[in-house]
């Protein structure tokens, strides 16, 4: 199709969120390329090797960073189970990609095309260079070749993936009874019987108290804590120290011009009349004789192209909307549609355009210009990020040096806070095993109370707490685990018991009222003002009263349910019960394209499931133990 890239804008995105973002694409060519090592997985004889591995380990990595920003952890993917799972994702596409090519999928070179020119890492000035698609390729140890198999390999496996996620089945009636569950409102009153008005009623003994703690020792288990001193080197740190000259920001505002404006598009709509590239001469010269009369139609009245478009044109993607293309700038379509669209002037017809698509008629429709904004206007932005830029510069210049005066002066972290520039931070507790908010990592807590800081009184090494940030600590107090005594914690103990006692005692309260209420007797309860209440609206009920609701036989009304909660017994009392006579067509709609999705994924599932059930797959090294 020729607007490849305007129909599946979904699977384009995929592709380039994958290849972008972190440029790290465990593709096709990283499956023939296991190296000499042995594979951790053979499926159906195709080999996944660690450096395969390692490429979508470090992918998870930095989307994980991105989202969990200043509480990234890197500990969290040495886990078997994390590793184990990431694995499993890798055989999974290996499998996809396999079964892609058996259904007799493909992409034409010129969809290939119109994906790569889109991509913004390939684009200078707002349109593709070839000359920077060929260095960024270079820089991630890419040949083009290599990189368009990749990107053939993952939108073929999107392609067999859609096949199922969005051909999912929603029966009419499902869907309506779905609403009328969902949407059903249930009138309903609540009452409180809060734990802590029954406290005063509770008693607890010194014995209670005392064989409460002997039985629950743990619970008052004091775990090994280190008073540590530590220091920090990082690029934000370093970027107050950094400076940036009007020398510096005029050049960097010349270099990237298309940061600070959109280059200018244009809105086009076209007539496409198609031929196949295996067409004969007499077909290509009638799909031409064809165009050149819509043409004559066209120059005829040119006030009606739109709907001659639609009549006419052999384009699905625009034919509908009158031959709109929407905006598009300079790199997003072939070149002999791109030369003519950009010589046109606004409301020109063109003459017949002949692409490996067929053959086009165009009307420009609309003129975006080109806007910049002035140097001035984004200059402070400038001057930071070359700060930022020079920031890590610097960091990458000290990084080494402070992780060797960490560990050749393993005695003291002065030397290493003068190399950054900075102080050494004091007094921080640490427990083993909890992990502080902050700039604590799991990795950094482990090299605190390991044998070397504790009992060697060494630094610990420099180790990477987030992007760009390196700490290194050393313990100056230490305190083993121990047990807190039991004067310590008698109070704590004895109001928990109190708690406990008092929700107990609200709970027998609670079940009796119900009792009575069920069988309509007449019970003092202070009920709240009733209100209406959904599945999906609840209106600050409690999500057990909800369910308890929900499930309650509203045969007779009214009906009463409660539930036990962490402040004491909830009772509700169930007044009407109200359907939506009739279901909006649009709402319906809404539900059926759900429940689609819904079931197309879970046939998804089930193939992929078949697939790896059928395949021959042998998992070795580190997965195979982890899969035990």
């Amino acid at each position: 199709m020729f607007d490849f890239v305007q129909e599946k804008k979904r699977l384009v995105q995929f592709v380039l969120a994958l290849i972008i973002l972190p440029f790290a694409f465990w593709g096709v060519d990283s499956y023939r390329k296991s190296g000499g090592a042995a594979p951790l997985a053979t499926v159906n004889g195709e080999k996944i090797g660690q450096q395969e591995f390692d490429n979508a380990l470090n992918q998870q990595e930095q989307r994980f960073r991105e989202m969990a920003g200043s509480n990234f952890d890197p500990a969290f993917f040495d886990k078997p189970e994390i590793k184990f799972s990431i694995l499993d994702s890798l055989i999974s596409q290996h499998l996809m990609g396999m079964e892609a090519n058996k259904a007799g999928l493909s992409l034409t070179n010129e969809q290939i095309g119109q994906i790569i020119v889109n991509i913004g890492a390939f684009q200078k000035d707002g349109k593709f260079d070839r000359q920077v698609y060929e260095t960024v390729l270079k820089e991630k140890g890419k040949t083009p070749a290599s990189f368009d198999a990749e990107i053939r390999q993952a939108v073929l496996v999107q392609q067999l993936s859609e096949a199922y996620t969005q051909n999912g089945y929603a029966a009419k009636v499902v869907a309506e009874n779905l609403i009328r569950l969902n949407e059903q409102k249930r009138i309903v009153a609540v009452a409180n019987l809060d734990a802590a008005t029954f406290t005063k009623q509770v008693k607890v003994s010194d014995s209670a108290v005392s064989d409460y703690y002997s039985k629950n020792a743990q619970e008052f288990q004091l775990p090994e804590r280190a008073k540590v001193e530590y220091v920090v080197l990082s690029a934000d740190s370093l970027s107050s120290q950094m400076t940036a000259n009007d020398d510096e920001i005029k050049q960097y505002y010349t270099d990237h011009q298309a940061e600070f404006g959109t280059q200018e598009q244009r809105q086009a709509a076209h007539i496409l009349i198609t031929v196949a590239k295996q067409a004969t001469d007499a077909e290509k010269q009638a799909a031409q004789a064809k165009a050149e009369k819509v043409l004559q139609l066209v120059r005829q009245s040119p006030s009606q192209f739109a709907a001659l478009a639609k009549q006419y044109s052999q384009d699905p993607g625009s034919a509908a909307n009158g031959g709109d293309l929407g905006m598009f700038g300079r790199g997003a379509m072939v070149k002999p549609f791109e030369d003519s669209v950009f010589s046109l002037k606004v409301g020109e017809v063109s003459g017949l355009v002949q692409t490996d698509f067929g053959y086009h008629i165009i009307k420009l429709l609309a003129i975006k210009p080109a806007k910049m904004q002035a140097l001035n206007e984004v200059k402070g932005m400038i001057a930071q990020r070359l700060k930022l830029q020079h920031a890590s510069d610097k960091f990458a210049e000290l990084a080494e040096k402070f992780n060797n005066t960490v560990y050749e002066q393993s005695d003291s972290l002065k030397p290493a806070a003068e190399l950054a520039k900075t102080s050494v931070q004091q007094g921080v507790w640490l427990s083993k095993g909890q992990v502080p908010a902050g700039i604590w990592t799991e990795k950094a807590l482990q090299a605190v109370f390991s044998e070397d800081a504790l009992k060697n009184k060494r630094n610990t090494a420099a180790l990477e707490v987030a992007p760009n940030t390196l700490l290194a600590a050393r313990v100056i107090e230490y305190k083993p685990a121990s047990e807190r005594p039991l004067a310590e914690v008698s109070a704590s103990i004895q109001q928990q018991l109190q708690r406990l006692q008092a929700s107990e005692l609200a709970t027998q309260q609670g079940q009796k009222l119900l009792e009575q209420l069920q069988h309509g007797e007449k019970a003092n309860v202070a009920w709240k003002t009733a209100e209406v209440t959904m599945r999906n609206q609840r209106s600050g009920i409690d999500p057990a009263l909800l369910q308890a609701v929900f499930r309650a036989d509203v045969s007779k009304l009214p009906a009463y349910v409660g539930v036990y909660n962490a402040n004491g017994y909830v009772l509700a009392r169930i007044d009407a019960v109200k359907d939506d006579a009739s279901i909006d067509e649009n709402k319906l709609t809404r539900y059926e394209q759900q429940i689609r999705q819904l079931t197309g994924e879970a046939l998804l599932m089930a193939y992929v499931a078949d697939v790896k059930k059928r395949a021959n797959i042998s998992i070795k090294g580190f997965a195979q133990e982890d899969k035990k």
